[in-house]
């Protein structure tokens, strides 16, 4: 696969893309929240439509929304994405309560409702945007997704499923929110398509 780097990416945007104020779900403000009270991790299990929908769903989560990071183009498009040629992921930005065990609750959802050993696809969306990965500005929150991904690891070995987890861990990675219509797609309409899918094998988190 030619591999994306910042000299080859697709040139950046220069503005920025508008979406609505409010989450069309729970009417909390996208954007405007406080850092001391939630916090936010970025996460790639395959197209966004479907995996934003996992996680507005949750207790604990304030807010969530859809974009592109892990690459290099500023403000890409959906159709800079399709190229292959930003370097970035679909990404659900998860917004959650400070506290407990919330964060772990989060990895376990994302582990488990999709196939993380499946590279640059997730079943049928093929391509390096539809790859596994979770982003992370907190230094606790990376290190334990790197906990975690040793043990869902295991959980695969203990039943004979011998691929390895591909899922991308790193910190502070860029995030740019897609455009307007992608933005909790499948409240907008509820046919559409949703292609998450896990491998049927729980995380423990206890």
């Amino acid at each position: 696969m030619f591999e994306i780097t910042k000299e080859n990416a697709l040139p950046d945007r220069k503005e920025e893309i508008q979406i609505s104020e409010l989450h069309f779900v729970n009417k909390n403000n996208v954007k405007n929240y406080s850092l001391k009270d939630f916090s936010e991790v970025f996460v790639g299990l395959g197209c966004f439509w479907g995996a934003e929908r996992l996680f507005w769903k949750l207790p604990y989560v304030y807010v969530t929304s859809v974009g592109y990071g892990g690459g290099y183009t500023r403000h890409a498009s959906y159709q800079d994405i399709c190229s292959g040629k930003t370097g970035h992921a679909e990404l659900v930005k998860v917004v959650f309560k400070n506290e407990g065990k919330n964060f772990e609750k989060i990895i376990k959802v994302f582990f488990e409702n999709h196939d993380p050993t499946q590279g640059m696809r997730q079943g049928n969306d093929i391509g390096s945007q539809y790859r596994s990965c979770i982003y992370t500005n907190n230094e606790s929150h990376y290190l334990k997704s790197l906990d975690l991904l040793k043990d869902y690891q295991k959980v695969l070995n203990d039943n004979n499923f011998q691929n390895l987890i591909t899922t991308e861990i790193k910190k502070n990675t860029n995030f740019f929110y897609a455009e307007d219509y992608h933005q909790q797609y499948l409240a907008k309409n509820p046919q559409g398509y949703c292609g998450i899918q896990g491998i049927g094998l729980n995380l423990n988190i206890d």
